[in-house]
């Protein structure tokens, strides 16, 4: 059994936690704290993300006509450089930005495979809260450049490479920790409405940086950072990994012993902690991890092992497109509302929430409609056919007036968001607890950093190819065409998987159809 959080420990010491609860209210505080702790956790991660794609509006701007915030006082030493932030600006601009955009992301998608690698043989608790705390030093060194003056590109694009490599933490972590305690019933609408974290940060990310825009950019990079340190913290004192760390049995184990030998058919996880209800020793907690053909126990699966498991290869590639659709909206839409219309950087950064607000209920709806459907691929190929048109709209007719924005946007938000929220989640912890791997905690890190991975390398060609392609003629309307051609990438991936879950589906009306004209 592993080590039980100090925190953790705490509380039982001081309010001996099951003491006049049943074991079932013991377990739904658990599970409720592992969700709560793994949102803000991930929310945390994306609002730390979000600040360069506020800033970069800021950096490409002249001096020249602009009156200065009264908090700011010019003088000598800091009049060339309280709005015009070399190297941040002049007619190449867009490409710089992208480049560092792609600093970031290149080194988030590579060390995302090692990052897999690495949770699946160490302590999720510890690598979740030093990767966090890393990340929250990341924005701290981005963000002190401005009270150092520092104006040198390779400090930046240093920095942004190491925050990709730490931030690789956070989502392998806190997938795995979900899906250890999470099992297959309702997960699509349990992780739909976990995954909102990830909007839910960029709009918080958005708040937090447009604050500090206009007197001091430094600090749009600090107090986010400053913030995933704690959260971090907290992690490393609360986070219980494991059921089984606390006497509790993970309800993937339940899945796999339903579909064995063991009777298990009165068995309810929620009562598990102290006294298992199945009539074997097998569910006991000092028993219940994998052990491979030598005895080892949660033998790692490796790369190829999970790259075999059915599905894996064709999700990865659709998240690849469909990652490099949502990250260039994540890294480049303040920055077009701001070029392409009247308003300020500030506001522009306030209308792109919108767009995250939609992904929030996109994410939740796809989780419900798979859970519906029983059908993953359904549901990200009927999104993504549908977001096809609204992307071309919302090109052709989101800047003619703010409520037409908001009310486009937030509608492609929705339909960008749900395929990605869905395969990142729900999908990712169904293929990591498959069948085939009997329940080892462990590999589930492995699967979701391969997908997540995969979907990486998209999400850091997208703004790379955007800054590019935006600089090329400086239109708008080829960086939505390529958008709209990633989207349809992503629907070609899938239609192995579509085809197979229709035929699914269509057995058992035949069947049915069939036993009725017999009858």
């Amino acid at each position: 059994m592993a080590e039980v959080p100090l925190g953790i420990k705490l509380i039982q010491f001081t309010s001996n936690l099951c003491s006049g609860y049943s074991c079932g209210t013991r377990f739904a505080w658990f599970k409720t704290s592992v969700f709560l702790l793994t949102f803000a956790s991930y929310t945390a991660y994306h609002a730390s993300r979000k600040p360069l794609s506020v800033v970069k509006s800021y950096f490409n701007r002249s001096c020249d006509g602009l009156i200065p915030p009264s908090t700011i006082v010019i003088d000598d030493h800091n009049r060339h450089t309280w709005c015009d932030w070399e190297p941040f600006y002049g007619p190449d601009v867009g490409t710089i930005l992208g480049v560092m955009d792609s600093a970031f992301l290149f080194a988030y998608a590579i060390a995302m495979f090692a990052s897999g690698f690495i949770a699946e043989r160490v302590s999720l608790r510890y690598f979740l809260s030093i990767g966090m705390i890393t990340s929250g030093i990341s924005c701290y060194l981005f963000g002190i450049a401005y009270k150092l003056e520092i104006h040198k590109l390779w400090y930046y694009i240093a920095v942004q490479i190491f925050g990709g490599v730490v931030q690789t933490t956070g989502w392998p972590g806190v997938v795995a920790v979900m899906g250890n305690w999470f099992g297959k019933g309702k997960r699509g609408l349990i992780f739909g409405l976990w995954n909102s974290h990830t909007s839910l940060g960029n709009v918080v990310g958005t708040l937090m940086a447009s604050y500090y825009l206009e007197t001091n950019w430094g600090l749009s990079f600090i107090f986010p950072g400053m913030v995933i340190a704690i959260i971090g913290f907290i992690n490393f004192l609360f986070l219980v990994e494991n059921p089984e760390d606390v006497g509790c049995i993970s309800p993937n184990k339940v899945k796999i012993l339903r579909e064995s030998s063991v009777n298990c058919s009165n068995y309810d996880p929620a009562e598990s902690c102290d006294e298992p209800t199945c009539d074997t020793e097998l569910l006991l907690p000092q028993n219940s991890k994998k052990t491979d053909e030598n005895g080892k126990e949660n033998a790692a699966i490796g790369f190829w092992g999970a790259v075999k498991i059915p599905g894996v290869i064709e999700f990865s590639l659709c998240l690849f497109f469909s990652k490099l659709v949502n990250y260039t909206f994540l890294y480049w839409l303040t920055f077009y509302i701001n070029s392409s219309t009247s308003y300020s950087a500030s506001v522009s950064a306030e209308i792109s929430t919108t767009f995250d607000i939609g992904g929030i209920l996109g994410g939740i709806f796809a989780g419900l409609l798979s859970d519906y459907l029983n059908m993953s691929a359904v549901t990200c190929a009927v999104m993504l056919t549908l977001s096809i048109p609204t992307l071309l709209l919302y090109n052709l007719f989101g800047t003619l007036h703010l409520w037409i924005n908001i009310l486009i946007l937030s509608v492609a938000g929705f339909l960008v968001n749900g395929p990605y929220a869905l395969i990142t989640t729900a999908v990712s912890a169904e293929l990591g607890t498959h069948p085939s791997l009997l329940n080892n905690s462990k590999a589930l890190a492995t699967v979701t950093a391969i997908i997540d991975g995969t979907g990486s390398i998209g999400a850091a060609v997208g703004p790379l190819l955007a800054g590019v392609v935006y600089s090329w003629g400086k239109d708008w309307k080829n960086v939505f065409y390529m958008l709209i051609l990633s989207n349809v990438a992503a629907l070609i991936m899938l239609i192995r998987l579509v085809k197979k879950e229709l035929s699914a589906l269509r057995r058992p009306l035949e069947y049915q159809i069939n036993n009725h004209h017999i009858l």
